[in-house]
């Protein structure tokens, strides 16, 4: 689940997430984590050992396949 967290560290800061990460701060609310949780696990699985970069990408190009709530999470942070 830490990669999660730290997914939605590049969803809130954008451009500074490596900041964030090299910090150790983790942003979105426990909700929006919990929303995109399950698409994360089913969807990205095997990139979650590869980095944030890698499971936001996976979860833009799976985005016709997420839940609609996180693919609003996704749209409520400009990605």
């Amino acid at each position: 689940m830490p990669k999660i967290f730290l997914l939605f560290a590049l969803l809130m800061f954008g451009s500074t997430a490596a900041m964030a990460q090299a910090q150790g701060q983790h942003s979105g609310t426990d909700q929006e984590q919990k929303a995109c949780a399950r698409d994360v696990t089913r969807h990205c699985r095997k990139l979650m050992d590869q980095g944030d970069f890698a499971i936001l990408a996976c979860l833009q190009e799976n985005r016709a396949k997420l839940t609609k709530a996180c693919a609003q999470v996704l749209t409520n942070h400009g990605q």
